[in-house]
């Protein structure tokens, strides 16, 4: 299998961990090697969260600049913020309730750069649902609506089933299948 380098971003508090360990475990039962890394600023305070994830054939566990294949990002000026790491033709998946997503001044080199980004108000839907802190579940469920890279719906969706504490996996699943609904509906409305 070739590599697949996905690059997980946002700030503290915000379930970056939770949702590296999903596709790690998902990826691990799929029998991938799986490498990955986490870089914390000030995780506790809301600063910067950036996970490394590496799948496939790899050797270490940090994403070098201009070789991940997905971004997904909690927050969109942390999207912005790790930019650097997406490949030419990647994709990158935002949390974000802005209707001018992406900025202006990202859009030229998104463009440029052929990297397709999608965005989704993943906080919205898990606060609509009752559940504040799981917008990582609505963005996973949402990239994997798309059915790309090596780890899909049915692989994640299992493995929030399994490593989901009792106490939260009816909500946890229950917001993973929000994000998944709005992400095939983009898909039928959409012709990319």
């Amino acid at each position: 299998m070739e590599t697949t380098n996905i690059i997980l971003s946002g700030l503290g508090g915000q379930g970056i961990l939770f949702m590296t360990r999903v596709l790690a475990q998902a990826a691990l039962n799929k029998g991938f090697n799986v490498m990955g890394a986490e870089t914390h600023g000030m995780a506790q305070r809301g600063g910067s969260v950036v996970s490394h994830l590496r799948l496939g054939e790899v050797k270490s566990s940090l994403v070098r600049t201009g070789t991940a294949h997905f971004l997904l990002s909690l927050e969109e000026n942390e999207g912005y913020r790790n930019l650097p790491f997406l490949s030419q033709g990647a994709k990158m998946y935002v949390n974000t309730n802005s209707k001018n997503f992406p900025r202006e001044e990202a859009k030229e080199l998104l463009e440029k750069r052929n990297i397709i980004y999608r965005s989704i108000p993943a906080g919205t839907i898990a606060q609509e649902l009752g559940a504040p802190r799981s917008s990582n579940l609505a963005l996973l469920g949402y990239f994997s609506a798309f059915g790309e890279g090596p780890i899909g719906y049915k692989d994640i969706k299992a493995t929030i089933d399994t490593i989901s504490p009792k106490k939260f996996k009816g909500i946890n699943l229950k917001v993973f299948e929000a994000g998944y609904k709005k992400g095939k509906d983009f898909k039928s409305n959409s012709f990319d």
